[in-house]
């Protein structure tokens, strides 16, 4: 293989995931249908979601009076922050919000986090245990548009229960054939917010999906540059760091925003 088709062969490589299906979805031996079921993002997102709440609610259990210390000062911090930060966005009445925000921001971060691993060694590790040299496995599920998208869906989805709950099925439909030009445009009213809640989710699941899935392609090209990657790698993993802190922290804040506006009546 020439150079180039080996580098092309490993980029393919590293962004290729696992994917399992039905005979009947495969087209030349490639799942391809709708059924298809991107295996290692969900067990690494699965996995990564069980270890850090299962952690988070070990500390909770043990948690004392007092001044905290360890990893029960390090989780209380961050629920505080996160807290605050509903506190100072939805004004409104629900036991939901916080949790879902806290839930969200932690298990993006952390999912986010993979992408600090190195490019290989994963890969290397997973090839070592199975046996199998070219089974592709993606390590970071935010790279993977069907995570992003199913997340920001459940976003969607429960933005839409809100406005039934808070407002009721009628203040609901009010809002959506009055706002924001009165009755009298009710039809343009009525566009003007199916294309609003329609871009919510997509708008959200883009923007993690395309800034994690450029970072994972500048790690992957820096790993193809042989000695000259390490003053390369290192620069750019420390600023790595503040991405995947704002990308978690930019999906929950507006979550945080839809739930609020979600509460509030025009």
């Amino acid at each position: 293989m020439s150079a180039e088709g080996g580098t092309a062969g490993y980029i393919k490589h590293h962004l290729t995931n696992l994917a399992v299906c039905s005979d009947s979805a495969k087209v030349d031996g490639v799942c391809t249908g709708f059924w298809t079921f991107h295996l290692d993002t969900l067990l690494v997102s699965g996995i990564l979601g069980l270890v850090v709440f299962g952690l988070m609610a070990m500390l909770a259990s043990r948690a004392t009076a007092g001044v905290p210390k360890g990893g029960q000062n390090f989780v209380e911090m961050v629920v505080g922050v996160i807290d605050q930060q509903v506190r100072d966005t939805f004004h409104g009445k629900s036991a939901l919000v916080t949790p879902l925000a806290i839930t969200i921001f932690v298990w993006v971060f952390v999912m986010n986090a993979m992408d600090l691993v190195p490019v290989d060694f994963l890969p290397f590790a997973t090839q070592a245990v199975t046996g199998n040299e070219h089974l592709p496995f993606k390590f970071v599920p935010t790279t993977d548009p069907n995570l992003t998208f199913a997340m920001s869906i459940s976003v969607f989805f429960i933005m839409l229960w809100m406005n039934f709950k808070v407002k009721g099925v009628g203040g609901f439909l009010h809002e959506v054939f009055s706002a924001p030009f009165g009755m009298k445009l009710a039809p343009i009213n009525f566009i003007f917010r199916v294309v609003e809640d329609i871009a919510k989710p997509i708008s959200l699941a883009l923007r993690l999906f395309g800034n994690m899935y450029a970072g994972e392609m500048v790690f992957i090209l820096i790993a193809l540059l042989g000695l000259y990657q390490l003053p390369l790698a290192l620069p750019w993993e420390l600023f790595h760091i503040l991405i995947i802190t704002l990308q978690a922290f930019v999906f929950m804040m507006l979550t945080i925003v839809y739930m609020s506006m979600a509460a509030e009546s025009h």
